[in-house]
């Protein structure tokens, strides 16, 4: 029976930090990691500044109607009308297409609430695996933000 022996090298130097919503991995030499590590302050900036055109704009602005005298205003939001037959995926989808759905991405919880609006119910838990099971499809695109993840209709690709 013969052995083998393995060398691992001494020079493979693995260094994580992660601050906030920014995690950075080096890896490779120690002193090349240690070099890039008094350079990181530069690095982080300018990733941060390719990525700025991609964060998500939030509007700030409601509709509020005239409540009767004595009562207070109800900020309200014009939700797309849907169709209750759908399935839960078509549901999404046809809210995500509408012109409510296509002008900036929506949270979970504001596709929730548009669901509700048309007398659709499902619980959060499913959204959020249809939500995740479409964007693993390709039908929508999904991201991180303060808010919590982000939908929107995914682009078809031209031939």
């Amino acid at each position: 029976m013969t052995k083998k022996i393995v060398k691992v090298s001494s020079s493979a130097f693995s260094l994580r930090v992660r601050l906030g919503e920014y995690e950075v991995e080096i890896s490779g030499d120690r002193n090349e990691v240690l070099k890039t590590v008094n350079e990181l302050s530069s690095i982080v900036a300018n990733v941060s500044k390719a990525f700025e055109p991609l964060k998500v704009k939030v509007s700030t602005t409601s509709l509020t109607v005239k409540p009767p005298k004595g009562k207070s205003p109800i900020p309200m939001e014009e939700y797309p009308k849907i169709s209750r037959k759908l399935s839960c995926s078509k549901a999404i989808l046809h809210l995500l297409e509408s012109e409510w759905g296509k002008w900036r991405p929506r949270t979970l919880s504001e596709l929730e609430e548009a669901l509700k609006a048309n007398s659709i119910h499902y619980p959060a838990s499913t959204l959020s695996s249809v939500l995740r099971w479409l964007a693993n499809k390709g039908r929508v695109r999904r991201w991180k933000t303060d808010a919590g993840y982000v939908y929107i209709l995914a682009e078809k690709e031209e031939s």
